[in-house]
């Protein structure tokens, strides 16, 4: 039975939120802030954390970041605003995902069920370890570490996926439909903007490298040196 902790400092919305997970099974607890969530962390294992952007004492950015120092919690961030910066500072702490309040309580359900999915098959190294290297850039990935020009780079758990989607398929132009399924999930249920967004994070890491993601205008990425 998967956990969820749900953070919220609106009550209705816990409520709402976990009648429709439990009935799909989950096992839920729900906090009012992010300070909390923090300590609810700390005292168990979640698999996989709802919470809102604007809470009292402690708010959802900083709680996501102050969580990920100690474990690797996918989470999926609600929040009133849906501005291009909250995205992607939301994507630079490490969400997983992003979703604009008012929503559908089914609509969050299945992004649940796609990021548990997504987060478990992750979790799954190959037996043989695997090495990608080009344009000084190098991933392990059985240790999923990530070197840039010999220096170790921190990545979130989704630049590093879509880093590795690109590198596998070195030399071909990807789709944003087709990055979103391999990255995201096929029913990921976004706006492909993600993409674009997550390159733009992605490009950051990867310093003077930055250039071997090439933008394909009107279709997509491809990674090359």
């Amino acid at each position: 039975m998967a956990k969820i902790l749900i953070a919220d400092d609106e009550p209705d919305i816990v409520r709402l939120i976990a009648r429709y997970a439990e009935r799909e099974g989950y096992d839920v607890t729900g906090v009012e802030n992010g300070a909390e969530a923090i300590e609810a962390c700390k005292r168990e294992d979640f698999d996989v954390i709802v919470m809102d952007v604007m809470m009292p004492d402690t708010d959802g950015f900083t709680a996501c970041k102050k969580i990920r120092e100690e474990k690797d919690i996918p989470v999926l961030m609600l929040s009133a605003r849906g501005t291009e910066y909250d995205k992607l500072f939301g994507f630079e702490v490490g969400v997983d995902d992003y979703m604009t309040k008012p929503f559908s309580p089914k609509e969050l359900i299945a992004r649940i069920r796609v990021i548990l999915r997504r987060h478990t098959g992750a979790a799954k190294p190959e037996d043989a370890r695997e090495l990608l290297s080009c344009g000084g850039i190098e991933v392990d990935t059985l240790g999923r570490t990530v070197r840039v020009d010999g220096e170790k780079v921190d990545l979130t758990a989704k630049e590093y996926a879509l880093l590795v989607c690109l590198m596998t398929n070195k030399g071909i132009v990807l789709s944003r439909d087709r990055i979103m399924n391999e990255v995201w999930g096929y029913d990921y249920f976004g706006d492909d903007r993600t993409v674009d967004w997550q390159i733009k994070l992605l490009r950051g890491k990867l310093g003077q490298r930055r250039d071997c993601i090439h933008t394909i205008r009107g279709t997509g990425y491809k990674f090359e040196d």
